[in-house]
């Protein structure tokens, strides 16, 4: 007897049979999706689902004037709802240091505050200096709260229209164990005046420790009891014997987030693994609770700086004619060593060359290139976080981390104490956010956008 049901190739959900598409898909779409799974064709079909977010992933490709090659955009690549960008809610994010980059200050300026915990003299005018130390923050926090305005919204965050608090805790040469404790302090006592009700910390302690004695681990547990989810990454060291993942991320309130490699793709069925950090911890917890996308990840390039220089020559030169090449190249003596020395080769040879730096140095454009480790994966779930709340501002942190594990998909051959419950469900989670309902109450959030 045949089965009324079949698995997508791509998502692997049971879908009824004649709910299965492919040969009715643009053939454009078709190619996407071809691109996406190795292997498949339209006879193979895919589930309705599938094909709605290959559809909305061509349209916002070709809106952008982006190559079918591309680095994806992160909302994209999760099908993160496109109704719910985080407005009314502000995260913190703790790192090593942060810049007013343009996707978080244009055309409003959406950063409440800046402090840095490791000295008492801090100034605003602090963020319009880039240094060594703001690259990573800067990083962090655009990958989950940017606009995209360098890219003409293409390589925007999930939580696009949050707000942000930027707190210093280090250096890029330096974060200590005490210091990230002052920092989720200083988040706590602050968290009314600015609104906070979730903080990113992409940076771990120096050391393991039990949470019933370690001072960062408890930090974390009191900012989850006054109402602040905590986010933290596990860190990268899933190759490392031990593999150990240190407080915060080890703290049991807290949502430990590691990584996931979709390959850039879209397809559910082509993920696999990060190599990060994994549990059990001092305290026999399992950690992580889900996993991000950790690689392949579209990230700011700290303006002003050489390496932006570099990458704005590379793009410009990528993009010229022939008989540009030669000329830009003249023209911008001094910012790549290897470009200097390549003056006076063929245009396909100099095309050959710039097509390899752009690939080695991670180049997807002037301003942005792509990144890894689950210092990313961690302010990707903080900004689906975000969302839930924006869907449903009266969830508390262990509503949040409760239904983000319960809604994650597992992934199929993978072991699960490095997956957790599995990768975020965007979609998923802010669709469940919207239908919890607390005792007693009498009208439901907005569930704007949702496909019911």
């Amino acid at each position: 007897m045949t089965s009324k049901f079949h698995g997508c190739p791509l998502c692997r959900r049971d879908v009824a049979v004649h709910d299965l598409v492919g040969r009715e898909l643009e053939e454009d779409a078709a190619t996407l999706v071809a691109a996406n799974t190795p292997g498949w064709s339209p006879s193979d079909g895919l589930c309705r689902e599938c094909a709605r977010r290959f559809t909305a992933a061509l349209e916002e490709l070709r809106r952008h004037g982006a190559p079918p090659g591309a680095i994806l955009p992160t909302p994209l690549r999760l099908g993160a709802p496109e109704a719910y960008r985080g407005r009314g809610i502000t995260i913190a994010f703790l790192d090593s240091g942060f810049y007013a980059h343009p996707d978080l200050v244009e055309p409003e300026n959406r950063i409440l505050a800046y402090v840095d915990v490791t000295r008492t003299r801090r100034r605003s005018q602090d963020l319009r200096v880039p240094d060594e130390s703001s690259w990573h923050g800067t990083m962090t926090s655009v990958v989950a709260c940017g606009n995209g305005r360098l890219s003409g919204g293409l390589y925007r965050g999930v939580a696009s229209e949050a707000r942000l608090v930027l707190v210093k805790v280090g250096t890029m040469r330096r974060i200590t164990h005490e210091d990230i404790q002052r920092g989720l302090e200083w988040v706590v006592r602050n968290r009314r005046r600015y609104g906070i009700r979730i903080v990113n910390v992409s940076c771990g302690g120096d050391y393991e420790a039990s949470y019933l004695r370690d001072g960062l681990s408890q930090a974390a547990e009191r900012a989850s009891q006054e109402g602040i989810l905590v986010c933290a990454a596990v860190g990268n060291l899933g190759h490392v014997p031990g593999h150990p993942v240190l407080p915060p991320a080890s703290a049991p309130s807290v949502l430990a987030v590691g990584g996931l490699d979709d390959q850039n793709r879209l397809s559910f069925a082509s993920y696999g693994m990060y190599h990060s950090s994994f549990g059990p911890t001092v305290d026999g917890l399992q950690k992580p609770e889900v996993i991000a996308p950790g690689i392949w990840v579209a990230a700011p390039i700290l303006p002003g700086t050489p390496t932006a220089a570099q990458a704005e020559l590379l793009s410009r030169l990528d993009a010229a004619s022939d008989d540009e090449l030669a000329k830009l190249l003249a023209a911008h003596r001094g910012i790549d060593a290897e470009l200097d020395a390549a003056v006076g080769l063929s245009p396909a040879l100099l095309r050959q060359l710039v097509r390899l730096k752009l690939k080695d140095q991670k180049v997807i454009s002037g301003a942005y290139k792509h990144v890894d480790g689950t210092s990313f994966a961690s302010p990707i779930v903080a900004s689906i976080a975000a969302q839930m709340l924006e869907a449903n501002p009266r969830l508390l942190p262990h509503d949040v981390k409760r239904i983000a594990v319960r809604t994650a998909r597992r992934i199929a051959g993978v072991e699960v104490d490095r997956q957790g419950w599995g990768a975020v469900d965007a979609e998923g989670a802010v669709k469940a956010a919207f239908e919890v309902r607390p005792p007693g109450a009498a009208a439901s959030p907005s569930s704007k956008g949702l496909v019911r």
